[in-house]
């Protein structure tokens, strides 16, 4: 096994590695910026190294930074996390060219994966079912305009190498067609350094749903069920449960056999996500490959009794799975909650310092956080403040443990969406189970909606 690793991330996620870590025996190295040096990630590992100051650009994105500070600690491997670099291909690749071991997928994985013109190819390649679209990038609105007559409006442009709702426009009617690709090419180019569109038919009510995979470096590949993603706002996840309401049986099989059906034609490693649309009618179509830990990866963990993280680590380092698709079992239903440093209303960060912090406990409650009393929630980083998971026999039941949960979590300084959770969950569309990726919108557009949100902000605490 690894005898050291670095963790090249901050916050929850950073704590966790370093969890599955010392359960492992392994030592860990935080690294962090000037802003984090108080972090726990930096307290919980075995050596911290700073490296640098608090732009992510300076210090977390920083690869000769990281590399040093695995160099000079004797890492002999490295976790990504989730979100900086963890599906950066240049960056896996220069880590094994440092003999460095980068616990993910192989590099050309993730340059395939990282790209969704590409990813797209592949997957009709490898079998999966896509929605009509361009097959690969379109060069002008002329060319997108011709794309979304054959296939029919309403259309999405998406960046080729988009993720997180960048660069993201839907298109309902041709006149307005060629503004709509200005703009996202010009969102896609600043976020991500490549103007590259692509064209496919949008669905109106779709259901965002992931499939979990897990693959060794000897072949074995399984999936381990899927993950509900719909309670989205701007394409950020905002609750996620598993399994999902809307899945029978059958259509939780065939997603499962046509995705490591898949992964095995592609001779895909490490763990990774496949997203799904699915549309009114019970057809799923491939969205994208996530090829790395997903922030929601806990849900899974809870269902089926899996440590995802530590599976991770072992798999990178050559041991075999040590399960097969029958041992595969769900138990029961969880969910989860993410708890962003935010106005509960406008979405709109909230960064400051925690003066009260009291986090909810009892069966079956799971807090996965950085956060603590007289922490400071820093305004260069991601807003997400902790991840709230239950587990309960039964969804109706996991629900009401949630609601429980969310009363009890205490956050004092700084505002969260703790009180948009609480509106969620009280939805007679959520609690049916009949939900798609405009119910936030919805919900915040509705009068009862809005009503029962504010009534939610003054009763917590």
């Amino acid at each position: 096994m690894f005898k050291k690793v670095l963790v090249a991330n901050r916050g929850e996620i950073a704590l966790r590695v370093i969890r599955a870590c010392r359960e492992l025996g392994i030592a860990t190295v935080a690294v962090h910026s000037t802003a984090d040096a108080n972090a726990l990630h930096v307290r919980f590992a075995d050596e911290a190294v700073c490296i640098g100051p608090p732009p992510s650009k300076e210090s977390y994105l920083n690869v000769p930074q990281l590399l040093s500070a695995a160099e000079i600690t004797r890492a002999d491997a490295i976790h990504p996390g989730y979100g900086f670099l963890s599906e950066n291909a240049e960056f896996a690749e220069v880590c094994e060219n440092c003999k460095i071991r980068f616990i993910g997928p192989r590099p050309e994985m993730l340059r395939l994966m990282g790209n969704k013109v590409r990813a797209r190819a592949a997957a009709r390649e490898a079998g999966m079912p896509l929605l009509p679209g361009s097959p690969g990038v379109v060069k002008d609105p002329r060319e997108a305009e011709a794309f979304a007559k054959e296939i029919g409006f309403p259309v999405i442009l998406k960046a080729a190498a988009g993720g997180g709702g960048k660069g993201m426009k839907i298109v309902r009617e041709p006149g307005v067609l060629a503004q709509a690709f200005s703009t996202a090419q010009a969102e896609a180019l600043a976020s991500f350094n490549n103007g590259d569109l692509y064209i496919e038919r949008y669905v109106e009510k779709p259901r965002h749903i992931e499939i979990q995979i897990v693959a060794d470096e000897h072949g074995n590949i399984i999936h381990l069920n899927e993950r509900e993603c719909s309670v989205q706002r701007r394409h950020q996840k905002l609750i996620e449960e598993s399994p999902s309401p809307a899945l029978t049986p059958e259509l939780r099989q065939r997603m499962g056999e046509v995705s490591v059906a898949a992964m095995r034609k592609l001779r895909y490693n490490n763990v990774g996500t496949i997203e799904y649309l699915l549309d009114e009618r019970g057809e799923f179509y491939f969205m994208e490959m996530n090829t790395r830990i997903q922030v929601e990866h806990p849900v899974t963990e809870l269902v089926m009794g899996v440590d995802l993280v530590r599976e991770q680590i072992r798999m990178a380092y050559g041991h075999p799975l040590r399960f097969k698709q029958e041992d595969v079992q769900i138990r029961g239903h969880a969910i989860e909650c993410r708890v962003n440093a935010e106005d509960p209303v406008t979405f709109a960060p909230w960064p400051g310092k925690i003066t009260g912090y009291s986090v909810p406990g009892g069966y079956g409650v799971r807090v996965d956080s950085a956060a603590y009393e007289n922490y400071t929630v820093l305004p260069h980083y991601d807003s997400l403040l902790s991840k709230l998971i239950v587990h309960a026999e039964d969804r109706e039941t996991a629900i009401r443990r949630m609601q429980r949960a969310l009363s009890e979590y205490v956050v004092e300084g700084i505002r969260t969406n703790i009180p948009f959770h609480r509106a969620a969950l009280a939805e007679e569309s959520f609690q049916e189970g009949n939900y798609d990726t405009r119910f936030v919108e919805r919900l915040l557009a509705s009068e009862t909606g809005s009503r029962r949100l504010k009534k939610a902000v003054e009763e917590t605490p």
